[in-house]
Formats: structure tokens, C-alpha cells, sequence
């Protein structure tokens, strides 16, 4: 097998052709018929994944956690003033040590001013500026640290400029420092409803050398730097307070010389204004023992901050929450390139749906469509099918109808799988013409046809679902409803000519389509009204007095109200009256020709007693099943009493 693989450029199929959209609706199946509707069940697809086809939200937020907790274990918050510490006590110890051996006045002079330095590390830096050590690998070393110390600083505020900013030579400072005026600017023109994109296309121009992730827009760049700036903050706000003050004193130390104080403190103002959903000043958690460099550890802070967005974003527990809240980048950083091509996957679900017509948005909602209710049915089916391990004529798709069926005089290719009277003078015909004439003649699969028939109609069934309150209680709800599903796809695939009703009672009756089945929610309403639901299904019945006709009623309790005009009259438990005009609707059924197979999915004795009653006077059937094998047992029997 060769593959062949191609950068991504938006337009590609991620979910690829091994995830149909029939797949994704069916692993969303049980949520739909259980009552979670299109859009809950779609989000818990977003959460669990797909097995195998890619990963679901609570197991990138776990990963996330995971980073989290690790990222702030290794975390120490006092790591840049303790790193400085470090390296200026090397400095001092080997010029002391230099110092010592030096038996002049100027030592002695020098040991005293080196005693006498500030405790605090600005302080010592401070003095240590304008002092030239006598161990010229000591002043080498102090060179390299402010060296060090002015990139770290420019790297602690500005992530992505401080590579380009090394050695920075007094026209270079300057350069940095008119970018920084002109940004602001910037900003402030477009504070004051000014147009400002072809400013900063010029801006980009001059200084997009200085911006190494090169951001399309001003509020790209903008952002990139709000959120550098407040991981900062967040920095000096999980400091104690003498920390805190001795790193902002050497930071704003830094900044004077070089002379950017003004301009930073401008833009870190300018930026709090305009993104204040940012965690500016927030404190944050860490209790590592690592001493890393200043800029190093406001990546940290950053990688939390990204760590925080991502997981509320995941979460979605806000209003207008959508997975398009989710911070590629940001994802990219901190859990890498398959989990970008997750969510990914993830955001092109609903879209591979609606382009398969499976679901569709109406008023906002997502609602599954006929076609996807029918999908799901087939697929339903093959379950049943599969389970029950019937031949392949009985699992594969029949294109012959069922139903008594009457030569049309024409005939149709045979196609593999199907069954039916060959059609023996048009078969022979094809195998002359494609011969030739050449003797012996032989039969090539190709050549065969079978005489078409017109189908009539033959049965007409009514199926009548419980959707009382009790049905999802006690788990029947979601194996019901897939019966339904299966036994209207096994109609309208293999029985086109047949006709099935389906019919939900709980207070009143009323007629149902299959997408009916997959809506939100249950109906929290008291009261069972069987009778109502024979009467209705009496009537659409009645418009096919020459099929054979059943009705099929799948419930978990007895009648337990009736109507008195237009309105209910319900009662627990119930009164005579109830179960006495309900039998007199069945026996009306009964009647008329009509069969009755009541499927009981619990066996409390008031439910066996009137069933029995119901059987009795109705010649009707009864069963008590498990409703994990309500739908073999319904389509097997259907099929059964159709090829009789």
C-alpha cells in the first residue's frame, strides 16, 4: 500500500474517509435516543471521542492537567533573583579571592567596598556598574551578566524579541525604543476610532524583522504581546513582597539604562486597557526548586495561562461556548501537533453531518433530518440482523418488495444478492450476443435477468411507543426506540409497499416520524392513555381495509388514564373506568381484523393482569421481554409473518 501525504492547508477532509458521517452518527446514537438531543449528544461526542479515530475533550483536558500540575512542580517562582544571586556571588568570590593575594591599600580598599554592597541583588548591581574589578575574568564574567540580565529583562516583556536583540548596539536601542513609541501610537489612534491598517502595514514594514512569528494584523501582534506582559505580572504577584520589589526595582533598573522605562510602562498600560479578560496581577502556584532564568520562568507563567485558557475553553461551561474558542496555538505549544489535529477533527463533526444530510440547524438548533433518522434505523437493523446471524439474503439490501407480486412484463439485470424468477429467454439472449454465436454456449454472471414484478401493498402495522416518564426511568427508552428505528428501515427497505404508523402515548396519542425519536428531552407528564392510542391507531388503520394489518404497542405499565372529551383524566392507581374504555378501544381493533402484539418490558402485576384481560378478549399475543432483545425479537417476527 502506498500513501502519499501533503502539507494542510485548510481544505482537506481531517476526519479523512475512514470516519464516515453515518459512523459519527451512530456512535452518537445512544445519547440521541436517550433524550440528550442532537446538541447534547454531539457535545459528549466532543468530550468522549471517537476510539480509535481520534480523542475527545476530557482526555485532552486530563492531558492538560497533567502538563499543569508538572509545569508547576518544576516551577520556582524565586528561580531569576536566586539564578542573578548565583552567578554575582561566583563573581564576587573570585575577585575577593584575586583581591586577597594583593597586599596594596587599593585591596583592602576594594574588600571594603565589596563588603559594604547592598543585600539585595539591584542594589549590588547598582554599585557594581561603575566599579572595574581587578580579576579581569571576574569583570569578563560581570560583563556577560548584565549582558545577560538586559536580555532577560527584554525577554521577561517582549517573548519572541529578545534572539533578535543581542549585543545591542546604541542605533539598535534606539530602534527598538522608536518601535515601541510608534506601537503605541498606534494603539492610541485606533483608541480614538482611527483607521490604522495601513499604519501598521508600515509599521511591519520598518520593524517585522523584530517580530519573528510575523502577526497579520495590530490586534494579533497586540495580543501576542498582552498576554507576554501578563504572564509577567502574574509573575511579580506570586512573589512575597520582598521578592517581588527587588525583581521589579532590577527589571525597571534595566529599563532606565537602556532607556525603554517610559515606552514599556505606555505599553503594558495601553495593553492592561485593551485585553482586560487577561489574568493580569493574578497569583499562581508553584513549588519547584528549579533556578531558571527570568525570561524562562515568565514562559512558565505563560504555558500556565495557556494551560487555564485551554481548559475553560474545553470546558465550555459559559454562554456561547464553541469549540472555535479553542486557542490552536496556544493548544500547539503546550500538548503539540496531534492534539491541534484533534480538535480539528472534533470541529469538522458537525459539518461532515450536515454535508452529509444527516443533521441540520433549524432556529439555531441542531436537529437530526429524516434521512439521518432513517441512517440511523439501517444501521439499528444491521445490529439486529447481525445478532440474529441470518444468511446473507436475509441481511443484505433486497431490492424485490415484499407483498404478492404481478409480472410488469419486463425484465432487470440480476445484481448480486438478489432473488427472484430468472427471466430464461432474456438471460439466454445476453449470452448468445455477448458470445457471438460461438458453441458451446456459456452463462456469464452478467448475462442473467429476472422478471420484474409490481408489488402491492400487504401489511400495514401501527406501532405504539410508551413515552411516559417511566420508560427512560427504569432504561427502557433507548432500546425501544431502536426497535422502532429498525422496524421502520426493514419496512421502507426491504417492504417498500408496506405501511407503517408509529404512534407515542403518554397523556395523549399522537403520530410520530422516525426524527420524532431522536428529539431532546422526555415527557415528565403523568398518565399512560392506551386508549387514546388505540383509537388513533384504529383510525389509520382503517385507510387499508385489504392489508393484513397489526398493531404493535411496546409499554412498561398498565393504562393508567383515559379521555373525557379533549381532556385527560389520569389516576394511580388506575379506576375501573380506564380500564375499561381502553379494552373496549383494543376490542374494537379486534374488531376489525386487526391483530394485537403487546410487547410487556415489565411484569408488575397490575401490567400482567390487564394484559391478560387484553389477550383474552382480543385473541391478541403478548410477550414479556427483555428490551435488549425487543428489536430481534420484533423484526424477526415481522419478517417471519411476512414470508409466510
Amino acid at each position: 500500500m502506498r500513501s502519499r501525504y501533503s502539507e494542510w492547508d485548510g481544505t482537506q477532509d481531517p476526519l479523512g474517509p475512514e470516519v464516515p458521517a453515518a459512523d459519527l452518527l451512530e456512535e452518537m446514537s445512544e445519547d440521541l435516543l436517550s433524550g440528550a438531543g442532537a446538541q447534547g449528544a454531539m457535545t459528549r461526542l466532543f468530550r468522549r471521542g471517537m476510539q480509535g479515530r481520534f480523542t475527545g475533550l476530557d482526555a485532552l483536558r486530563a492531558r492538560l492537567r497533567e502538563a499543569r500540575l508538572h509545569e508547576q512542580a518544576g516551577l520556582n517562582l524565586q528561580g531569576p533573583l536566586e539564578e542573578l544571586r548565583e552567578r554575582l556571588d561566583q563573581i564576587l568570590e573570585r575577585e575577593r579571592s584575586t583581591l586577597s593575594f594583593r597586599a596594596e591599600d587599593d585591596a583592602r580598599m576594594r574588600e571594603a567596598f565589596l563588603d559594604q554592597l547592598p543585600p539585595d541583588v539591584p542594589g549590588a548591581i547598582r554599585e557594581l556598574s561603575e566599579y572595574r574589578f581587578v580579576d579581569p575574568e571576574a569583570q569578563r564574567e560581570f560583563d556577560e551578566l548584565m549582558e545577560h540580565l538586559r536580555e532577560q529583562v527584554l525577554g521577561a516583556y517582549f517573548r519572541n524579541l529578545a534572539e533578535g536583540l543581542r549585543n545591542l548596539s546604541p542605533e539598535q536601542l534606539g530602534r527598538f525604543r522608536d518601535m515601541l513609541a510608534e506601537l503605541n501610537d498606534l494603539i492610541e489612534k485606533r483608541d480614538r476610532g482611527e483607521a490604522v491598517q495601513e499604519g501598521f502595514e508600515a509599521f511591519m514594514a520598518r520593524y517585522g524583522d523584530l517580530f519573528p512569528d510575523r502577526p497579520k494584523t495590530l490586534d494579533e501582534l497586540l495580543e501576542n504581546m498582552a498576554r507576554r506582559m501578563a504572564a509577567l505580572s502574574r509573575l511579580m504577584a506570586s512573589l512575597g513582597a520582598e521578592q517581588r520589589a527587588e525583581l521589579q526595582a532590577l527589571a525597571e533598573q534595566v529599563l532606565q539604562d537602556m532607556d525603554l522605562a517610559f515606552e514599556v510602562d505606555r505599553l503594558g498600560a495601553n495593553l492592561a486597557a485593551m485585553f482586560p479578560e487577561m489574568p493580569w496581577g493574578e497569583p499562581a502556584l508553584a513549588g519547584g526548586e528549579d533556578t531558571l532564568p527570568f525570561a524562562t520562568t515568565v514562559d512558565a507563567m505563560e504555558r500556565l495561562h495557556d494551560y487555564e485558557d485551554l481548559d475553560r475553553s474545553m470546558r465550555g461551561d459559559y454562554a456561547g461556548a464553541s469549540l472555535e474558542d479553542i486557542d490552536e496555538e496556544a493548544l500547539r505549544r503546550t500538548l503539540g501537533e496531534e492534539a491541534v489535529r484533534d480538535v480539528r477533527r472534533l470541529k469538522q463533526v458537525e459539518r461532515a453531518l450536515e454535508q452529509a444530510g444527516l443533521v441540520t440547524r433549524r432556529n439555531g438548533r441542531l436537529e437530526i433530518t429524516p434521512k439521518g433518522a432513517r441512517k440511523l434505523g439501517e444501521r439499528a437493523l444491521v445490529r439486529v440482523f447481525e445478532r440474529l446471524r441470518r444468511d446473507r439474503e436475509g441481511t443484505h439490501e433486497v431490492r424485490e418488495a415484499g407483498g404478492l407480486a404481478e409480472p410488469t412484463g419486463s425484465t432487470r439485470p440480476w445484481q448480486f444478492g438478489d432473488s427472484g424468477q430468472i427471466a430464461v429467454q432474456r438471460t439466454v439472449f445476453n449470452a448468445v450476443v455477448r458470445g457471438g454465436g460461438a458453441t458451446p454456449l456459456r452463462l456469464a454472471p452478467s448475462d442473467f435477468e429476472l422478471v420484474d414484478a409490481e408489488q402491492r401493498t400487504e401489511a400495514a402495522t401501527a406501532l405504539l411507543l410508551d413515552l411516559s416518564f417511566s420508560m427512560p426511568l427504569r432504561g427502557h427508552f433507548v432500546h425501544a426506540k431502536k426497535m422502532a428505528l429498525a422496524l421502520h428501515a426493514l419496512i421502507e427497505g426491504r417492504y417498500p409497499y408496506d405501511r407503517l404508523y408509529m404512534i407515542g402515548f403518554s397523556d395523549y396519542a399522537r403520530r410520530l416520524q422516525p426524527q420524532d425519536l431522536t428529539a431532546a428531552g422526555w415527557e415528565r407528564v403523568y398518565g399512560t392513555t392506551m386508549q387514546h392510542a388505540f383509537n388513533l391507531a384504529g383510525r389509520l388503520l382503517a385507510q387499508h381495509p385489504r392489508a393484513s394489518r397489526q398493531v404493535i404497542i411496546v409499554t412498561d405499565g398498565e393504562p393508567t388514564a383515559h379521555l373525557e372529551g379533549d381532556e385527560v383524566f389520569f389516576s394511580w392507581p388506575p379506576v375501573p373506568k380506564t380500564i375499561q374504555l381502553t379494552l373496549a378501544e383494543a376490542l374494537k381493533l379486534s374488531k376489525a381484523g386487526v391483530t394485537l402484539n403487546v410487547f410487556m418490558l415489565e411484569d408488575s402485576p397490575g401490567l400482567v393482569r390487564f394484559m391478560e384481560r387484553l389477550a383474552r378478549i382480543t385473541a391478541g399475543r403478548v410477550f414479556l421481554m427483555d428490551d435488549r432483545e425487543l428489536g430481534e425479537f420484533v423484526v424477526r417476527d415481522y419478517v417471519a409473518r411476512r414470508e409466510r
